[in-house]
């Protein structure tokens, strides 16, 4: 490989010859060499692409950058946001805790890239636009890592991941009016209980999944508030008056989302509490789909020996040894899914009270993690709606003969013969392999009629 020199304020660092990125990048590189795979997610630099394109307008606004430097930097973000520059940035997340890195590794590259669509052979000279006086104008790492946080993590939300989401719901909804009629034995305590519907249980899924979406929609507020303008502190030193304002309402009109200033930059920039509360929500969903994956993989056990209330979708050979064996893949994918984003809101909470005093110093962690289970929950909610719920389809006859034999339906008759009574006839029931039936009326609480008129497990749900 082939050099070329570049300089920053610590002296000379030699920098790949093709690459766009300076001396603070190269510097990173070669002292982060942590972990095999652990890149800044693209998306963070996508949001930069956003944050400086909009910077850059607003310091021409307030007459601080030149025309000409103003439409070199956008020219570059836009390749940026275009994602035609992606293998530009190759730092890390385990780097600075600040993110200084890659806020730095974007103004290089920016600057570089500037000098070379200007026409000039990279390195060849002092470029045209500075990283530091020009792209990171108005600006400090601090709060521009933090807004590109926000921005990268909103947008995973809202495009991807609520709408994956959503579409489950909708699916385990239409399953939900679809097996309204189908009665079933409950279970509690993985015991035998009283009846429900198969639609009613499903129902109990679309509400969890319901209250997760709220919860993920309650947090956008707070997400949707920007630490730019804040620069190093909060204080906002070296930003001109009205900068945070005209640079949010940029932002907003770049990426079509409702970002806003944020109501104390001093929070903003030394805590992530906002990213600790939406990825809170993330569990939450996580959560529930755990619970909800399980029921189905049981619901759907055997087929012979096990509930087999349900049916799955067939989707891959079970067993490299058993012919014939099927899985509930995708339940157990989407539990591996769920446990991950479990693990990381662990590591987010512990992130998240990482700020000592004015500065957070795990944002990038806290980023990279937020980022990840947003993107796993959107692809596994997708995968497990499209090749799991929409095939579900009930085992009437194994649902009607679970339902027959439960000796749960005695629990109707507490209100007619008592506790006591209905207890006897369901121990009797279960010592005698017989019928609840057959007993009540050995023991002579209850004739035939008495006993088909109460029991009548289509008026218990």
């Amino acid at each position: 490989m082939t050099y070329r020199i570049e300089k920053d304020t610590l002296g000379v660092v030699r920098v790949p010859v093709k690459k766009y990125w300076g001396a603070q990048t190269e510097r990173s590189r070669r002292n982060f060499k942590i972990g095999p795979e652990a890149s800044m997610p693209v998306e963070i630099i996508h949001a930069f692409g956003f944050l400086k394109k909009a910077a850059a307008h607003v310091n021409f606004e307030l007459g601080i950058l030149s025309k000409k430097k103003k439409d070199m930097i956008s020219l570059v973000c836009d390749e940026i946001i275009e994602k035609k520059l992606n293998d530009q940035f190759p730092l890390v997340i385990w780097q600075t805790g600040s993110g200084t890195h890659t806020n730095m590794n974007i103004n290089e590259v920016i600057s570089n890239r500037a000098h070379v669509l200007m026409g000039k052979r990279l390195g060849s000279s002092q470029s045209f636009i500075h990283p530091n006086d020009d792209v990171n104008m108005s600006q400090s790492s601090n709060d521009t890592f933090s807004t590109a946080m926000h921005i990268a993590s909103y947008q995973k939300l809202v495009k991807e991941t609520i709408p994956s989401i959503q579409k489950l719901k909708k699916n385990l909804e239409e399953k939900s009016k679809l097996f309204h009629n189908v009665i079933k034995i409950g279970r509690t305590h993985l015991m035998d209980a009283t009846p429900i519907t198969l639609g009613q249980e499903f129902s109990g899924y679309v509400s969890q999944i319901d209250h997760g979406l709220n919860a993920i929609k309650k947090t956008l507020d707070h997400l949707s508030e920007l630490a730019i303008g804040g620069t190093a502190v909060g204080t906002g030193l070296n930003a001109p008056k009205g900068y945070d304002i005209k640079i949010t309402e940029y932002i907003c009109k770049y990426t079509g989302l409702p970002f806003k200033v944020a109501k104390n930059k001093f929070e903003a920039i030394s805590s992530h509490d906002a990213v600790v509360e939406s990825h809170n929500a993330l569990k939450q969903i996580a959560v529930s789909l755990i619970k909800i994956s399980n029921d189905i993989r049981f619901l759907s056990s055997g087929p012979r020996s096990g509930i087999g209330e349900i049916h799955i979708p067939a989707n891959e050979p079970g067993s490299s040894i058993m012919p014939g064996k099927v899985n509930p893949t995708q339940c157990e994918a989407i539990i591996m899914v769920c446990t991950k984003i479990i693990g990381n809101d662990v590591s987010i909470s512990i992130a998240g009270s990482s700020g000592n005093f004015e500065l957070n110093v795990a944002k990038p962690l806290i980023a990279s993690n937020f980022l990840e289970s947003s993107q796993l929950l959107a692809d596994a909610c997708t995968s497990f709606s499209s090749f799991c719920v929409r095939g579900i389809t009930p085992n009437y006859h194994r649902i009607k003969e679970l339902l027959d034999k439960s000796l749960m339906l005695v629990t109707v008759l507490n209100n007619h013969i008592g506790y006591e009574k209905s207890a006897e006839i369901a121990k009797s029931a279960y010592v005698n392999n017989s019928t609840l039936k057959k007993e009540a009326v050995r023991l002579g609480y209850l004739t035939i009629d008495e006993f088909e008129k109460l029991v009548n497990p289509s008026k218990m749900v």
